[in-house]
């Protein structure tokens, strides 16, 4: 069987990776060093969020204006403050670890012919990088589409797609485009650009909520001995 060149975009909180808070914990030491609170991400949820996105409400619960020059600049200024917490709350917390299963099939698919594996997340990209450094997995994602490429998540699985067309020499449009994410989100945002959505229930959401949400699959985790070949577009 001859496959189409694959694009695969994995989302990071929740479908690699437990992270046991540590984004939350890192950018409430940013927001406080900065205003002197820790309680204005109490009710903001990060699940499936963008941190420019997780950023910009927190800065609107703080009575900050909600766009501008002058406020991308203190966003910037914030996340840059959050990647060194966030790789101190990394060092610290035992139960930061990958999810059952992710290192075996990101290893599996990163050896195969025709397949560029990449990341699809709302993470900026040196948060991406702290995250699965540690973890041992950083250097099977050769690109990805990032939260600080843009704060819409469907324009980051896209800017991903592109990247991960390129790099199997292709234009996207001839490209199967599959992303793989935890969240109602993921799977809006892969649907909004035409791409395949695998929902993982490893986090908050059941497989019935992620195929309720539009996910052409859905597994327990990322060791279902099905998942690889849904991933590589080979299953009956």
């Amino acid at each position: 069987m001859t496959l189409r060149p694959t694009v695969l975009l994995f989302d990071i909180d929740g479908t690699l990776v437990t992270t046991a808070g540590v984004g939350r914990r890192a950018l409430e030491r940013a927001l406080e060093a900065r205003y002197g609170t820790t309680t204005v991400l109490r009710d903001v949820g990060f699940d499936g969020m963008t941190d420019r996105g997780i950023v910009r409400r927190a800065l609107a619960a703080l009575g900050e204006p909600a766009g501008g020059p002058a406020v991308e600049a203190v966003m910037d200024a914030i996340l840059a403050d959050y990647v060194p917490l966030l790789e101190e709350e990394i060092a610290q917390t035992r139960d930061f670890r990958l999810h059952r299963g992710a290192r075996d099939v990101v290893e599996t698919l990163a050896m195969r012919a025709g397949v560029a594996v990449g990341l699809g997340t709302g993470n900026i990209r040196p948060g991406a990088h702290a995250k699965l450094r540690p973890l041992g997995v950083l250097h099977h994602f050769g690109f990805g589409g990032f939260g600080c490429d843009h704060e819409e998540r469907a324009e980051i699985i896209r800017i991903g797609a592109g990247r991960g067309a390129a790099a199997l020499g292709h234009p996207v449009s001839e490209c199967r485009v599959v992303v793989i994410g935890d969240t109602p989100r993921d799977v809006a945002a892969a649907r909004a650009i035409g791409a395949d959505a695998i929902g993982v229930a490893t986090a908050r959401f059941t497989r019935e909520t992620l195929l309720a949400s539009g996910a052409a699959s859905a597994f327990d985790d990322l060791a279902h001995p099905g998942l690889l070949a849904v991933l590589l577009g080979t299953s009956t």
